[in-house]
């Protein structure tokens, strides 16, 4: 078995937890891959963290959730599995902490189950050209910070539903659901759950509410032009790209999904309110 090992050792205990995992995996008589200079000693080194992705058979994160969120694409992409070890603040992605790396023993002898967490595939046609990204959590246009609020509207399947004035608005999935639209006042969604989640970020009406979406909807917005307001784009956090109203953004259930790896079934309600308590 070959285990795809991906550190992020900004993190306290990243180093000396991943040499704990590269020996599990040797007494296992797994191969473990990784990349140039990463503190600990692979068996193959790869140019990145999409080849390690590509050549694994599973693949193990330790970080945070943003660790699991920025590798999630090039999981989905090549269907390789992933565990995530939680060495962040929350971790509501990583399924197991540092203290649990005895369940990883599991692996092995494939005792362990598969979460399917659906994406987003998000589309920008932007001055005759199309750029294509994939979302684990969210897709957020947002104001610039100098900026006044943006007029943003929405349509389902080529009919305008809404229209907004706000800071910005996003577009998450449910495992998202608990990311920035959470902070933005968005419900908790179950992660296994399959729809789309449209958050508005700051609006400036009382009657603004969060939307629930089905799995199979087809969502585009537009920003409004207006002399003082500027636009961008993330999709995760990363990707920023500059909106104009000239541009069209689409949304839609990626073909693709995310594949967690369970080690231990935690109720996931139940880990919600202790790591917000903690946190």
């Amino acid at each position: 078995m070959k285990i795809g090992l991906i550190v992020n050792f900004d993190k306290v205990n990243a180093a000396d937890t991943a040499k704990k995992i590269v020996r599990i995996c040797e007494e296992n008589a797994a191969t473990v891959l990784g990349v140039e200079n990463c503190f600990f000693e692979p068996d193959r080194i790869c140019a990145d963290n999409e080849e390690v992705m590509k050549n694994c058979d599973i693949a193990v994160t330790v970080g945070g959730d943003g660790t699991i969120i920025h590798n999630a694409k090039f999981a989905a992409l090549y269907n390789k599995p992933l565990l995530g070890v939680n060495l962040g603040r929350i971790g509501f992605v990583a399924n197991i902490e540092p203290d649990e790396l005895d369940e990883m023993y599991r692996l092995f002898t494939g005792e362990y189950d598969l979460q399917r967490r659906m994406l987003l595939d998000i589309t920008v046609n932007k001055d005759g050209e199309s750029r294509s990204f994939t979302a684990v959590n969210e897709a957020v246009i947002h104001r610039d910070s100098l900026s006044s609020m943006a007029d943003i509207s929405v349509s389902l399947d080529n009919e305008r539903i809404i229209t907004y004035r706000a800071d910005g608005m996003l577009f998450a999935t449910p495992t998202g659901s608990t990311a920035y639209s959470f902070s933005a006042g968005g419900p908790v969604l179950q992660p296994q759950l399959k729809c789309i989640l449209l958050t508005p970020v700051c609006p400036h009406a009382l009657s603004s509410r969060q939307v629930v979406f089905n799995e199979d909807a087809v969502l585009s917005a537009h920003v409004h032009e207006r002399s003082d307001s500027k636009c961008y784009m993330t999709v995760d956090g990363q990707n920023y790209i500059t909106i104009s109203s000239d541009d069209e953004i689409t949304i839609r259930k990626s073909s693709l999904e995310l594949q967690l790896i369970i080690l231990k079934e935690k109720n996931f309600y139940k880990l919600l309110n202790e790591k917000l308590k903690e946190n």
